[in-house]
């Protein structure tokens, strides 16, 4: 194997000729420290003022958020105070909070228009976000720090669940365990934000700057930026808003007393106790367990407090409906999220047309399967397709197979496992085969949308098999697909890619023919259930999709045949011979473009440095240079020993100095190969060649800066007697004084060749 050390942002790589590199071990320490901190008020009443206080001016704290009975219990006691007691001339409300449940946070602001009615109400904000903007624009004059946060002006709901009925358990209405249809819930959220918006415009009046398309957003904002929006009014602290206060009464003599509540009972000074937690351990889990679904919140929610609820269960069952023509096979093999529940609209459906849908929990299984299948769906996967996989189903499609891929944004779909596997990934490991890539993010329009602005309205279609007689389809939280003008559906051109941040004509179906097969692509998951698919056409879409599924027969296949081939021999690659490749390394798609310049030089570029590779007369690697290192080995690292037999083996060490920045090091790389046997690789550029399957291992050591670091090999190449190599997959693991650091995991495909 020819291996080679190259420079790599300041610390040192292996390379293998297109067959592999090591990459730099790099450490990452994020420490992050956060505290909250409440104080416990001691008890203090209003009910009579003190002597020589009869101008008080009041401080009201609304902090945390206000989720439970005992935090709006005790916030309406103390508005109440404010209220009765004559000697408070005016109130303060400090507000840091990210709001809460819609019902409290509405009783709150409604408390707080009465106390407004009668006294001056004037807000200094820490945070206000969500609920605790709706509370602050209830105030005549709003303080801000510049660094404040404020806005998220919005609401989020709690989809009802399916009921799940019971015997033994019976209810008298559809609607009497779950509260409404999911439906209508779009439009209940809906109407909660207008009563946020009304409430904004009303506080704010002629200050208001922001129009409605901006505040619907749900941005949050710094409070200098609110105040040019005229979210709020002034920079400065508490300090100036007292003095706003006692300015607008014209007091002389005053005090400023902070209004307590009297701690009368342990559940009261319970919560209390429970304050610091709020904004660090709040999740859509605790929400969903204070106030069960359906509910409402006007609240803000760090990212984290989503990925760190529980997704929806999905379910993994095998189904197979009894049927005689074709075979339809859904993938559960790659921690695919999709179920039964999911997909049972589209299996019914092609019940009907006599086809057999099956789930397929094993990737061994899935590939015999196919050999008898017609189609095969692909849903939401959430672990990476490997080459021989991609190929596999490639191969499928080529022979005349249905390929059906969905990838639904949305965190269902998704889940942890997903996150991990970097959201789309796993699904493009395959997609990007057929020249399909689906996009990060959601797709969205706030001018016109079905009751949320991520459900979108797709209206633009192309003439195929499965856009007949549509005139207009939803798709709810939906991507984009990239592509080479095989699109057949289209948002308007005033939708917006959540990642993108910029409007398009962004395409979220997908038709094309590839070999004698078919590959369909959907950017949405959710339009396959009920009731999301008695929306708009979404039945018809569906209904044409299984009028196409239904039409495909089990593929007559025309295999390749096996070459008997014993050997490969040396590949033949003249000076000038150019070769492209596409490399995943953990994932990430890089070009590497791979040059022959003499029979003694090979220059292989990739997007951020550019490798020189000198060799002897009878090919054995003694030198290379990248990017201001060099590196050369005492023993030239051989080629291959071709031709190339079944069951050959052949090692190789050496030592090898690499220069850094000046300085020497001095390193080892032992390494052993053997060819495997022989098969038939596809390449990126649809061509099939005959290869000898080589299984590699190698351990290099290096001591650089008193460190000692080694990298441990293995892996398989795929090498042609036409191209030379045609595929590798490498893993390498990284060790620093012993100790293991870092897997990292490498891909390598030919795309091109021109000989020179």
């Amino acid at each position: 194997m020819i291996c080679a050390w190259e420079r790599k942002n300041g610390s040192s790589e292996k390379i293998c000729l297109g067959r592999r590199e090591i990459a730099v071990i790099a450490f990452i320490s994020i420490i992050v420290v956060s505290a909250v901190y409440y104080q416990l008020y001691s008890q203090w009443s209003f009910r009579y003022p003190r002597l020589g206080r009869k101008n008080v001016v009041g401080i009201i704290r609304i902090e945390g958020y206000i989720v439970e009975p005992t935090a709006v219990n005790r916030y309406i006691n103390l508005i109440n105070e404010a209220l009765l007691n004559e000697s408070i001339k005016g109130v303060v409300l400090v507000i840091d909070s990210g709001g809460g449940y819609a019902d409290y946070v509405e009783e709150i602001y409604s408390d707080l228009l009465e106390l407004n009615n009668s006294k001056p109400l004037v807000a200094s904000v820490v945070r206000a976000l969500s609920g605790g903007y709706y509370i602050a624009v209830a105030c005549d004059y709003i303080f801000v720090q510049n660094s404040s946060l404020v806005g998220s002006i919005g609401a989020i709901g709690l989809m009802p669940p399916i009921l799940i009925p019971s015997e033994r358990t019976i209810e008298s209405g559809p609607y009497k365990w779950t509260g409404e249809s999911i439906l209508s819930r779009y439009s209940s959220l809906s109407s909660v934000v207008d009563n946020f918006m009304s409430a904004v415009k009303s506080g704010r009046g002629s200050r208001l700057k922001a129009s409605p398309t901006e505040l619907r957003k749900a941005a949050v904002y710094l409070g200098s930026e609110a105040v040019k929006l005229g979210l709020a009014d002034e920079i400065g602290g508490l300090q100036k808003a007292i003095s706003k206060i006692v300015d607008e009464k014209n007091l002389v003599e005053y005090q400023v007393e902070e209004l307590k509540v009297r701690e009368e009972n342990s559940s009261l000074l319970a919560y209390s106790g429970n304050m610091s937690i709020q904004w660090k351990n709040i999740t859509l889990k605790t929400l969903s367990e204070l106030h069960p679904p359906p509910s409402i919140y006007y609240i803000y929610l760090p990212p984290q407090a989503i990925t760190q609820s529980e997704a929806l269960d999905q379910l993994d069952e095998n189904v197979s409906l009894p049927s005689g023509g074709g075979n339809v096979l859904i993938d559960l093999s790659h921690g695919n999220r999709v179920s039964w529940w999911t997909l049972d609209i589209l299996i019914s459906e092609l019940a009907k047309r006599n086809r057999t849908v099956s789930f397929i929990s094993q990737w061994e299984t899935l590939d015999a399967r196919l050999d008898n299948a017609s189609c095969l769906i692909v849903a939401s996967p959430t672990e990476t397709y490997s080459m021989k996989e991609s190929e596999r189903i490639m191969r499928f499609v080529e022979e005349g197979g249905f390929l059906l891929l969905f990838f639904d944004p949305a965190w269902e779909y998704i889940g942890t496992s997903g996150l991990l596997q970097g959201i789309i990934t796993p699904i493009n490991s395959l997609s990007t085969r057929f020249g399909l890539s689906f996009a990060k993010g959601y797709l969205y329009n706030e001018a016109e949308h079905f009751g949320i602005y991520r459900n979108i309205y797709v209206r633009n279609f192309a003439d195929s098999p499965l856009t007949r007689n549509l005139d207009s389809i939803v798709f709810f939280t939906a991507t984009h697909i990239r592509s080479m003008g095989m699109g057949v559906a289209w948002a308007s051109n005033d939708t917006y890619s959540s990642v993108a941040e910029k409007a398009d004509n962004y395409a979220t179906i997908i038709w094309m023919s590839r070999g004698n097969g078919t590959v369909a692509a959907f950017g949405d998951l959710t339009f396959l259930e009920e009731p999301y698919c008695y929306v708009e056409d979404n039945y018809k879409l569906i209904q044409n999709l299984v009028s196409v599924m239904a039409e495909v027969e089990v593929p007559v296949k025309e295999r390749i045949k096996e070459e008997f081939e014993e050997e490969v021999a040396k590949p033949n690659l003249p000076a000038g011979t150019e070769k492209n490749y596409t490399e995943w390394v953990d994932g990430k798609e890089n070009l590497v473009r791979w040059f022959k310049v003499s029979e003694t030089e090979v220059r292989v570029e990739r997007p951020n440095r550019t490798t020189y590779y000198y060799f002897t007369e009878d090919g054995a690697l003694w030198k290379w240079i990248s990017n201001g290192m060099e590196c050369t080995y005492e023993d030239p690292l051989p080629e291959p020993p071709y031709p190339l037999t079944k069951g050959e083996k052949w090692k190789y060490e050496s030592n090898y100095t690499l220069i850094m920045e000046g300085k020497e090091h001095k390193g080892n790389i032992v390494g052993e190969e053997e060819v495997e046997g022989f098969e038939n690789v596809l390449a990126g550029d649809d061509n099939w060649y005959f290869c000898a399957r080589v299984k590699y291992t190698s351990v290099e050591h290096l001591v650089i800066d008193g460190r000692n670091m080694a990298m441990m090999t293995t892996g398989r190449y795929w090498i042609s007697s036409d191209v030379g190599t045609v595929k590798q997959e490498t893993t390498i693991d990284y060790y620093v004084n012993g100790i293991f650091t870092m897997r990292e995991k490498r891909t390598l495909l030919l795309m091109s060749i021109r000989k020179g």
